[in-house]
């Protein structure tokens, strides 16, 4: 078995890596195109699967994803944490439905008591919801985008698949797409917490801890799912292979996943960026100060 196969990672530019690709028209891989760029001095990386071809050599579903590297995030000072929140906002507006007008539900999946996996809910806290005030005082929120946002929690907390319930929430209020976050898993433990990869794929809860749950994706929902995620985890046969270079035949390590000391800090942070993102890619003309107020 390739050493590429026992690596685990849900970031399509690792994938990437892991299959040799240059970074010059992703040279080397049929079916995938590659660029890198700056948004607001963050640095972008764009995968693009073009076919079935491209979706085999990566293992990546064909779709668009970005990946914005956050460096020393957000940081209290300075302009920071406000360029980086624009910089992801901007970013997930471009794989938005074109129709300004069309309601968004915002689903934050992950269990909000286990911190390496509650970037979900801590952006689904930080989004700014306006269907209910647009339909109670239409005079001043009425020409808001309509914005409904539930934390799906777990089914073992619940009893309910996430995919269950956001299949009722989508039958009940009629969303034009949904914005699913969650968190991810990577090969690299430099990029946990400094890392949000957007993709229009959608997404499948569990999969990067190797607890993969049903799909969420156009085909299962009827809808765009844009999947916004934030790697907080290394499976620990993958980190040390990454630190190695050498395939590791112990396989108690698969059970195992890793994480930063100061992950209740990254998550908070990066579920607050994620969150006040999503508010400004769904609500054009609003700035970070206008949600400090209307979250707050």
């Amino acid at each position: 078995m390739e050493q590429r196969q026992r690596i685990r990672t849900d970031l399509a530019m690792e994938a990437m890596e892991l299959r040799g690709a240059k970074a010059e028209h992703a040279e080397g891989l049929r079916g995938v195109s590659f660029r890198e760029f700056d948004r607001n001095g963050i640095p972008v990386t764009e995968v693009k699967v073009l076919d079935e071809e491209g979706a085999k050599q990566l293992g990546k579903p064909v779709g668009n994803y970005l990946t914005l590297t956050l460096g020393q995030l957000p940081g209290r000072t300075g302009d920071t944490f406000a360029r980086t929140v624009q910089a992801v906002a901007e970013e997930l507006r471009e794989l938005l439905p074109e129709e300004p007008e069309k309601p968004a539900l915002v689903i934050g999946l992950g269990n909000r008591d286990i911190t390496p996996d509650a970037v979900g809910p801590i952006a689904v806290d930080c989004t700014l919801v306006t269907r209910h005030l647009i339909q109670q005082i239409p005079e001043y929120f009425g020409d808001y985008r309509p914005v409904s946002a539930v934390a799906a929690g777990v089914v073992g907390s619940t009893g309910v698949e996430s995919a269950e319930l956001i299949r009722s929430l989508v039958r009940e209020i009629q969303p034009g797409f949904v914005i699913a976050v969650d968190a991810l898993a990577s090969r690299s433990a430099k990029r946990l917490g400094k890392t949000v990869q957007i993709a229009d794929t959608g997404i499948t809860p569990g999969s990067g801890v190797g607890n993969a749950r049903a799909e969420l994706n156009q085909g299962t929902l009827g809808i765009p799912v844009i999947a916004v995620g934030v790697p907080t985890v290394v499976d620990a046969g993958t980190l040390a292979a990454d630190l190695t270079g050498k395939e590791l035949q112990d396989q108690s390590l698969e059970r195992m996943m890793v994480t930063l000391r100061e992950i209740d800090t990254l998550a908070s942070d990066t579920g607050k960026v994620v969150g006040y993102a999503i508010s400004l890619a769904l609500q054009e003309g609003l700035g970070i100060s206008d949600l400090e107020l209307l979250l707050n």
